[in-house]
């Protein structure tokens, strides 16, 4: 796996990079210390993941990932911060971040890469704890989810999903029994051609808003 990090502090650039490349199967093919290297140091190695700090001294990491997901849908961003904002954790995943984790837990970095390398979005437990939080307090009565052929039963259980409901509470919410609730986020995780819960609460978060 070749990924490229961006982060204004050298020093961390350097720690990740003998970090990360000792695990074997990660290469750092390039650094950089600014957002506004992202897009060309992106374009010229292609790598399978960025790897990219939030706050930096010009071009911070969310206006940074913002601009190359726009350009390169494709991209994979984790943002890597010390930093657990409310605001920063609803922009990453608006704009399509693929994950958020905390720089001083270096021991979960290279998981988190493969992760997100195999197609996964990965938050770190801290910011995992929040999202049901930050989303229930967004929930809205809009209607978006007839965007994704969701029907307004599918689009409550996602809801409930992403506001951290177990089955058993959905189907104590909605009076339907677990089998049903089961049955339910099968068909809407293939319909939306999603993993997971996990998948499944951020796209609430960043579609159904």
């Amino acid at each position: 796996m070749n990924i490229v990090i961006i982060d204004d502090d050298r020093l961390v650039s350097i720690s990740l990079k003998t970090i990360l490349e000792a695990s074997g199967d990660i290469s750092v093919c390039a650094t950089g210390d600014d957002g506004g290297q992202a897009m060309a140091l992106y374009e010229e190695h292609r790598p399978d993941v960025m790897l990219m700090d939030i706050r930096m001294k010009d071009m911070n990491g969310l206006d940074s990932a913002e601009e190359l997901l726009k350009a390169h849908p494709e991209a994979k961003v984790l943002l890597l911060t010390t930093f657990q904002d409310d605001e920063y954790i609803i922009r990453a995943i608006k704009l399509g971040a693929k994950g958020y984790i905390l720089k001083q837990d270096f021991e979960s970095i290279a998981p988190a890469l493969r992760a997100v390398y195999n197609g996964q979005t990965v938050f770190c437990d801290t910011v995992m704890d929040k999202l049901p939080g930050l989303i229930g307090a967004a929930v809205s009565q809009s209607t978006a989810y007839l965007d994704f052929s969701l029907t307004e039963r599918e689009f409550e259980i996602v809801r409930l999903v992403a506001d951290g409901c177990s089955n058993k509470e959905i189907s104590e919410e909605l009076f339907l029994s677990e089998g049903t609730v089961r049955n339910y986020i099968s068909v809407i995780l293939e319909k939306l051609e999603l993993r997971d819960r996990t998948q499944l609460a951020v796209f609430f978060y960043k579609n159904l808003q």
